[in-house]
């Protein structure tokens, strides 16, 4: 922000004969000391933890590593909300960590286990024994990204859906990004972006996985990355859409021909209508134009059917509960862990609000909170999503 809309933001009034804007260039500059109110408004408007302004010297900013998915058209990844949810993520991480030390756990062997250098088949195996899906049951994407999501989480990674900063208002597009994994051998987590399509979850999930099996973390947009990017993403296209099933697409010169076919081959393997698009093009099954053509028209197609479901939430239609969808962001590994570390008392309720990024006074409710689950143990009828995909 420029000095007068950060003035503006603190709603600083003239003062002293000084313009708002005049006044906040006095209080950075050490002129004055600020008030404690002041600094709290300081600590939301900025996204930084209170104790920051109390230390010596300006933080350094989140360790950002190597994984970083965002859409090309977004901000670098150096972003203000970006880094305010690292370090949220790795705050969290790191109480995660302590706890699971003191329950004397022992690593987890394939974090960093892997390299480009043991090819796509060798780390398409090694994903498909982690969040193996073959054989269970799922209805649609969102069934899918659960039972994945799920068979990570047994494997010990910690899985959060999160696409802002505590509320609606500080929502991070899809633009900026749409995952990132923070690696450890005790603790390794990945957060997935869920204002990002339902059908596209599970395609981030695998690609930070891949991630994960590399030992690389944080975030970075950096060019020299690029081609472990695109190892990421066709190894999580393989996994999610084998080229065998690719083979029994027909070709079809019509746009409106190959569109509906790519969205009946999405529909039935549980996959965005996006995905297909690209392992079609990959595969030279479509031309560089068409491709193009079908993921702009899915994108704005997406779009519509989001602001649609907003309007009819903001409609007052119902949908599930505050406490629910917090836990479904959360994961069933985190709620279990703060469960049972706040019973043993090795975690007090300022931490573990810190870890379920709620306030303290709701630690207890949302622990408490009953979830109708289904068979698979997936979020029932109460489970929030979109019906769209892109």
């Amino acid at each position: 922000m420029s000095v007068p809309e950060a003035a503006k933001k603190l709603d600083i009034r003239p003062a002293y004969g000084l313009a708002p804007p005049d006044r906040l260039t006095q209080l950075e500059g050490g002129e004055r000391d600020p008030a404690r109110p002041m600094l709290v408004k300081m600590a939301k408007a900025y996204q930084r933890l209170l104790v920051v302004f109390y230390l010596a010297g300006p933080p350094r900013k989140a360790d950002v590593g190597t994984d970083f998915r965002r859409l090309r058209r977004g901000p670098p990844a150096g972003e203000p909300p970006v880094q305010a949810l690292l370090r949220e993520a790795i705050a969290r991480q790191s109480i995660i960590r302590d706890v699971l030390l003191d329950d004397d756990v022992s690593e987890i062997e394939f974090v960093g286990s892997m390299t480009l250098a043991d090819g796509h088949e060798a780390v398409i195996e090694a994903v498909r024994e982690l969040i193996d899906a073959q054989g269970t049951a799922v209805t649609d994407a969102r069934s899918a990204f659960d039972v994945r999501r799920r068979s990570a989480e047994e494997a010990g990674v910690f899985v959060l859906l999160q696409g802002d900063l505590g509320s609606y208002q500080t929502d991070i597009d899809t633009g900026a990004f749409r995952g990132f994994a923070l690696a450890d051998r005790i603790a390794p987590l990945v957060v997935v972006n869920d204002n990002d399509a339902r059908t596209a979850w599970s395609f981030t999930l695998v690609h930070e996985l891949v991630h994960l099996l590399f030992g690389e973390t944080g975030v970075s947009d950096s060019r020299e990355h690029t081609g472990v990017e695109r190892f990421c993403d066709n190894v999580a296209s393989e996994h999610l859409l084998p080229k065998a099933v690719l083979s029994r697409i027909p070709a079809t010169s019509s746009f409106d021909a190959m569109v509906a076919t790519i969205a009946a081959v999405a529909a039935e393997h549980n996959v965005s209508r996006a995905l297909v698009a690209y392992c079609w093009h990959r595969e030279s099954a479509i031309s560089k134009d068409h491709y193009r053509r079908a993921i702009a028209l899915f994108r704005s197609q997406w779009l519509r059917s989001r602001e649609q479901e907003r309007e009819r939430s903001g409609d007052g239609a119902g949908g599930p509960s505050y406490y629910v969808v917090r836990r479904h962001r959360a994961g069933k590994a985190l709620i279990d862990l703060v469960r049972r570390s706040i019973q043993d008392g090795s975690l007090p309720a300022t931490k573990a609000a810190i870890v379920l990024g709620v306030k303290p006074t709701q630690v207890g409710p949302m622990l408490a909170q009953r979830v109708l689950l289904n068979h698979s143990g997936a979020l029932g009828s109460q489970h929030i999503g979109l019906k769209e995909d892109t």
